[in-house]
Formats: structure tokens, sequence, C-alpha cells
């Protein structure tokens, strides 16, 4: 995910004008295919309307920049795949844990077949034709993004939830907490903050996801101020809501094509779910640390409250510093990093707070009668 970002930051996604999974895997060798690839390259409309310029040498580097991420993408494939296959036909997985991993293998599929999706909307030579900017398709980006992000929370959840579930079942405590913890879940203040850390999680993966669009328009390079844009803490009405993104003659897309493809809505609205990611997280914080939560709350899921709040406030520095600065790679790389572990200490938060799964339970039953035997 971070090498993705500064591929995109550093312009490099578009140096490579072909998908080739297997021999795609050995970057050019001699002057010959350099000077083969290079030609593929300038026929982009990337070269042509912004890098018309670029020698050979300079294109190395934007090539081994796109080369690496592709190589990194394989190389988790191939990470995931042969263990997966390796335990599936030892027949060692347990058909839910097998189906789940299944479906973690094709969303893993699916988002690097997203990726050429969405490196060949920046290859098209309408770009040229219109004058446009030479730069990927916004929603393909935001698809992209998105599917790593599923795929990265999902492995971590099915990690989390395994792990704890081995724990419980060997007789073990569970975040900190042993047999009252069952009981404690069934408390209906836990229920109503485990609901609420839900719906955070789904802000703070939404408000991810809207980065992408400011990222695909370059809506961080405008009004480069916080928290103000222009006079207000909004922009203007006109600037917000301009008819020449509408497609349709009545113009009934106005209100929906400006919010996804205008650079100043796009900024607008990041900024809007940012801060309301923010103040959730806080007000859970807030919540958390009430006598009447704070003794029913399991130790770790105590921990990890706070450090999605410390994560929170980093990740919000990291945005206005961003802002300020014109987007430099290293915080722009570092701001997508912190969204990363923003998704980790909420979705760890959550999973805190998981009933463990009724083979486990069982298996604890069982294991405590045999101690009790035995003694």
């Amino acid at each position: 995910i971070i090498v993705g970002a500064v591929t995109r930051l550093t312009e490099s996604g578009l140096s490579i004008t072909e998908w080739k999974p297997v021999t795609g895997v050995i970057p050019p060798l001699s002057d010959a295919a350099w000077k083969e690839e290079f030609d593929k390259y300038r026929e982009t409309p990337e070269f042509k309307l912004l890098n018309s310029k670029m020698t050979v040498d300079e294109f190395k580097s934007i090539f081994y920049m796109e080369w690496g991420h592709r190589i990194l993408g394989r190389t988790i494939g191939l990470v995931f795949l042969v263990p997966y296959t390796y335990f599936l036909v030892k027949r060692r997985l347990p058909g839910p844990i097998a189906a789940k991993l299944g479906g973690l293998g094709l969303l893993l599929g699916f988002q690097g077949a997203l990726g050429w999706y969405m490196v060949k909307s920046g290859l098209d030579q309408q770009i040229v034709e219109t004058g446009s900017v030479p730069r990927v398709s916004q929603y393909r980006l935001a698809a992209h993004l998105g599917a790593a992000f599923l795929f990265f929370m999902g492995t971590l959840r099915l990690g989390l939830s395994t792990k704890k579930d081995l724990q419980w079942a060997n007789i073990g405590l569970v975040n900190g907490m042993g047999d009252p913890f069952v009981t404690v879940l069934q408390d209906p203040r836990i229920k109503r903050f485990k609901f609420a850390g839900a719906a955070l999680l789904a802000l703070s993966f939404v408000t991810a996801i809207s980065g992408a669009f400011v990222a695909g328009l370059d809506a961080g390079l405008i009004y480069n101020e916080f928290p103000f844009m222009g006079d207000g803490l909004m922009p203007p009405k006109n600037e917000m809501f301009s008819p020449k993104y509408s497609r349709r003659a009545d113009e009934t897309d106005m209100w929906w094509r400006n919010m996804l493809e205008n650079p100043v809505t796009a900024q607008f609205d990041h900024r809007l779910l940012a801060t309301t990611t923010y103040f959730g997280t806080a007000l859970l914080y807030g919540v958390s640390r009430a006598p009447s939560l704070r003794t029913l709350l399991p130790p770790l899921t105590k921990h990890l409250v706070g450090a999605s709040f410390a994560m929170v406030n980093i990740q919000a520095a990291l945005g206005i510093a961003t802002l300020l600065y014109l987007v430099p790679v290293h915080l722009a790389a570092t701001h997508q990093a912190g969204s990363v572990l923003l998704l980790t200490t909420v979705l760890a938060l959550l999973t805190s707070l998981r009933r463990p799964s009724s083979i486990a339970t069982a298996v604890r039953l069982a294991n405590k009668r045999a101690m009790t035997f035995l003694h």
C-alpha cells in the first residue's frame, strides 16, 4: 500500500505500458531492451504531454519504481497462495478458515487485476486528443486502494480472531480476561460501545477512500491552507457545485459528479470526513474513560481505544502538514501509512470485543472438564 502511494506520488505508475505477469518479472537488461521499453513509454499521453524531454536514464528511475511495486504485489500473491495451497491439500485447514482464506485469495487477485485496469485508464490516447491531464481514473484508483485495504483488514481480522480462539480454547486469557469475558460482552453498554466501534471503522474506511479521490484528482494542490478554504471554512458554492462537471442536459448528475470529479469538492469532502473521524474517535475515547464503562471494558480494549485516539491525532497532523506543504512525497506517503495504522487500531479494537467461536468455547469446556477429572 505504501509503495503504491510512492509510485503514484512520483508519477511512476504509467511507465510500464504492458501487463506481463510472468515475463514482466525481469526488467530490461540491455541498452536495446531499455530503448524498446522507452519507445513504448514515448507513445503514452504522459510522455507526450508532460515528459517529452525525458531521457532514457530519467525513464529508468520511474520504471524501476513501478516495476518494484508490481514485483512486491506478485510476491504478496505467492506468499499467500503457496502456504494456502499446501495446507489446503494437506487438509490442515478447518472448513470455515479455508473458505475465508479462499475468499481473501480471490480478493487479492481481483485487487491485482484492478491495478492494471487502473493503469490502462491513464494510457488512453483520448487524453491527448482532449488535452486532459495524463493520470489514471480516480474511480479506478479508489477501487484499487479500497480492495487493498479490504484485503489487509480481512487478513488482520482473521489472524486476530484465530489467535484469540486458540487462546480461549486453551483456557487462557482473552484480552486480559477469563470466563467473565463472555458475560461482559452481553452487557448492553458493551454492545453499544461495540456498535460505535464498528461505525468508527466504517467511517475511517470511507475517509481513506475519499483520500484516493483527492489523490486521483490532484486535489491536494489547491487550497493549501487549514482550516479555511479561501474566505471561509468551505469554498464558494459555485466552485463546489459547478455545472461544467454535469453530463446531462437537466444537470441531475451535477451534485454527485462534483463530489467525485471536482477537485475542490473532493478536498472539502475529505476534510469533512476526516474531521468527523477525528471527533468520532475522540468521543469513543472519552466514553471509554467514563467510570461505568471503564470497569467493564477488557484491559486490551482500553489500550486499543487509547492507541486509536493517539493514531487519529498523528494522522490529522500528517494530513494538515501534507496539505500545507503542497503534498511532498515523504509526507503524503506517511499520511497514507497513517490511514493503514488507524484502520489497524480501530479494527483491532473492534476484534477485541468479538465473542469467541462456538468451537473454541466447546473445546475450552472440554479442557476444563479434563483438568477437573485429572485433579
